[in-house]
């Protein structure tokens, strides 16, 4: 029976075709004498006519027939997708398509062949790819008809010359060099010269598999005559302006230490390349142009053209979700931006957020408050600006409070940081070697603190109002570092912090409390050091690229030592939520095997150890709708348990003896609406493994799944991972 739904299934994405017209169901190409440097996965992408990818609204589109020109056919072909028809003159292009690449790359007389098979209206196309042979490089001779100046120069490069005796001939490779080439004369001085003043002349008569190569370097390009031949001179930079609408009051000393380009320096592009980076990564600058003229035959003018962008704004956010006990939760938050205050580029924000826990049922509340502000400095204090060639790290000053009223207790939060923040290339780093952290714990219930007391005193500690001042660092590595990528890539990002450290070369002089802490102005200092990893990978496939494959993997671990008993509960990991384990509401799941702990009317679940992975396929739907199914697993546990706690406390240690049956998993769905600048989702996650369940009964049947207290939905803003 499910092979015949398949079949069906399959059958029905050709329905609304036409008689004598048939859905291109699948490409391969297959290479007959297959060598190492010809790959598959290159020449798919010179195929032209390609399969649409696999969606549900594929099949909504075979609803109606493709002829039909009712109200209903046009409904369902315009939200779904159409099958691609099959073009036997595609097929006959994308042959000689494949050819003409496998001459570029060097093999010649190649032929390709075409097996098209049909299966009721499907249509299966194999490309049969036959290699030539290829040409061998026997001698390489250069010939200048340059200056004596470019002469020289193109003689000390010669050793980084990447064609060379003994390769395959192919215009791949002389292209590639012609490329480099380009670039490193263009960094020595030689503004007007391009890959175009390179000619190649390859001789393959009576060579028996061998070709004579001679590499030409004219003073006129290959779309010129000699007649247009220039000499080949290096050039400096002569005038260089900062153009932008003098209403915006910009500072003319930051701009000027800004720019590293100087009258009279030798005109490189890589110089061009980095004050371009440097300038455009000013929030304040939304657009910026560098235009280069020829002044003279030995100078280029260079006007550096800044368009700001829109200087002040707010933004919006909002997250949600309800769980199967009517549990709900609402995050917002609102922030006013400013991104020139003191006119030189400081970004300045200031922000509120909220966040509410409520059950409709009773009157069970958890109230939250915070308020944020801080100022980036396009510029690193403290050193000087010509240190730093590249894109300038930033400087970030921040301040937060914060305020917390929860049935079991109330809490403030004062923190403040000072730090650096920057990039090169694909790698981010943050820096903050001052952190500050105070927290002042109040109005705990009486009745809650003699419950967690006795039940578990190892997290009793986590309450206490402490004094946090430490160092924090990030590093970030992604492969596309675009805001929504559209092609696979993949990232690592490390945190790590300490904390106590150098408070604790005073200790001896501070007062105590009843425990032997030191206290910093009544207070004790918190002592630990805290690391998280998290390695997450997309891969992008399909017709568009309009399918994918995400994939994160989290490990983090934090201790407590000296000072402390515990990590700050600030400190401590949680599990569930909009971005985590979406079967459970936030800071419901774990520590390993514990049940939820009733102490608490609103769950706050916490841990020393964070272990999780997570896996979505995203989809197409319709318009602007993409739809999602994924799978989460994973808990948070502690490292010991308090002596003097319940037998319960215990489960929450992670051991080897219960780190499997003590994983959380879950599946669900969700669709996004995909804005552009801008995702809305909405998730729909359910338990698959509950370890807080009793024994034998941590797996779930379907029937569960949608039970009271086996599910969560979650609203969010933005991808999960």
């Amino acid at each position: 029976m499910v092979a015949l739904g398949f079949t069906a299934f399959a059958c029905s994405t050709t329905r609304a075709l036409p008689e004598g017209q048939y859905r291109l169901a699948k490409n391969t190409i297959e290479i007959t004498n297959p060598v190492k440097t010809v790959s598959q996965g290159d020449l798919q992408s010179y195929v032209l006519q390609k399969p649409s990818s696999w969606s549900p609204m594929a099949w909504v589109y075979n609803w109606a027939p493709e002829e039909s020109d009712t109200k209903w056919a046009n409904f369902v072909h315009k939200i779904g997708i159409a099958p691609v028809v099959y073009n036997p003159s595609k097929v006959e292009s994308s042959a000689k398509n494949l050819e003409e690449r496998l001459k570029y790359l060097g093999w010649y007389n190649s032929h390709v062949n075409t097996d098209v098979t049909k299966s009721g209206k499907n249509v299966k196309v194999k490309y049969i790819v036959t290699l030539g042979n290829q040409y061998f490089i026997d001698s390489l001779d250069y010939v200048l008809a340059v200056s004596d100046e470019f002469a020289e120069d193109f003689m000390r490069d010669t050793a980084n010359v990447t064609v060379r005796p003994g390769d395959p001939l192919s215009e791949a490779a002389l292209e590639a060099e012609t490329e480099r080439g380009e670039a490193y004369y263009n960094n020595i001085g030689y503004y007007r010269f391009s890959k175009n003043h390179y000619v190649f002349v390859a001789d393959t008569l009576d060579k028996d598999g061998k070709a004579s190569v001679q590499m030409k370097v004219n003073e006129y390009t290959r779309n010129e005559t000699p007649e247009d031949a220039r000499p080949l001179k290096k050039y400096s930079f002569g005038k260089v302006d900062i153009l932008y609408p003098k209403r915006y009051n910009f500072n003319e000393k930051f701009l000027r230490n800004l720019n590293i380009i100087h009258p009279g320096d030798p005109y490189s592009d890589d110089e061009v390349d980095r004050a371009y980076s440097r300038f455009s990564a000013v929030k304040a600058f939304g657009n910026v142009n560098i235009e280069l003229t020829e002044a003279d035959s030995s100078k280029v003018d260079c006007a550096i053209n800044i368009s700001p962008s829109s200087m002040q704004g707010m933004k919006f956010n909002l997250e949600g979700s309800v769980n199967s006990s009517g549990l709900f939760g609402i995050s917002p938050s609102i922030s006013y931006y400013h991104k020139n205050i003191f006119h030189g580029g400081e970004y300045f924000n200031l922000g509120f957020l909220g966040n509410f826990q409520f059950n409709p049922k009773d009157k069970v509340r958890s109230t939250e408050f915070g308020f944020n502000t801080g100022i980036t400095f396009p510029r690193f204090i403290g050193l000087p600006y010509h240190l730093f060639q590249g894109v300038l790290p930033n400087t970030e000053v921040k301040f937060s409070l914060n305020y917390q009223s929860r049935p079991e207790y109330t809490r403030s939060l004062a923190a403040a940081s000072f730090g650096y923040t920057g990039n090169h290339k694909r790698l981010y780093y943050q820096v903050y070697p001052f952190n500050l952290n105070m927290v002042r714990v109040y109005n705990m219930d009486e009745e809650f603190f003699q419950k967690l007391a006795v039940s578990n005193p190892y997290l009793l500690y986590a309450f206490y109002s402490h004094f946090d001042l430490g160092s924090t660092g990030t590093l970030y590595f992604t492969t596309d570092p675009s805001v929504n990528p559209t092609s696979s890539y993949q990232y690592a990002r490390l945190q790590v912090g300490f904390s106590g450290n150098v408070l604790s070369l005073f200790k001896s002089a501070m007062k105590k409390d009843e425990n032997g802490a030191g206290m910093v102005f009544g207070t004790p200092f918190s002592q630990y050091a805290r690391a998280e990893l998290t390695l997450g990978r997309t891969w992008v496939f399909g017709k568009n690229n309009n399918l994918a494959l995400a994939s994160r993997v989290l490990a983090g671990a934090g201790y407590a030592y000296g000072n402390s008993k515990t990590l700050p509960l600030e400190q401590r990991f949680y599990g569930g939520g909009a971005n985590s384990l979406r079967g459970w509401q936030i800071r419901s799941v774990g520590p390993g095997l514990s049940k939820q702990d009733l102490t608490f009317s609103i769950p706050n679940q916490s841990g020393d150890i964070k272990l999780e992975g997570n896996l979505e396929f995203r989809y197409p739907l319709v318009w602007k709708l993409d739809g999602a199914l994924f799978v989460d697993a994973g808990n948070v546990w502690t490292f010991k348990n308090e002596e003097g706690g319940d037998e319960d406390s215990e489960l929450g240690v992670l051991t080897g003896s219960n780190f499997l049956k003590s994983i959380a998993a879950d599946w669900g769905t969700g669709i996004r609406l995909d804005l552009t600048f801008l995702i809305i989702r909405l998730d729909l996650g359910m338990r698959l493994h509950d370890p807080a369940r009793e024994d034998g009964d941590m797996w779930l049947a379907p029937s569960q799944w949608l039970q009271k207290g086996n599910f969560a939905v979650h609203f969010g803003v933005g991808y999960p991972f």
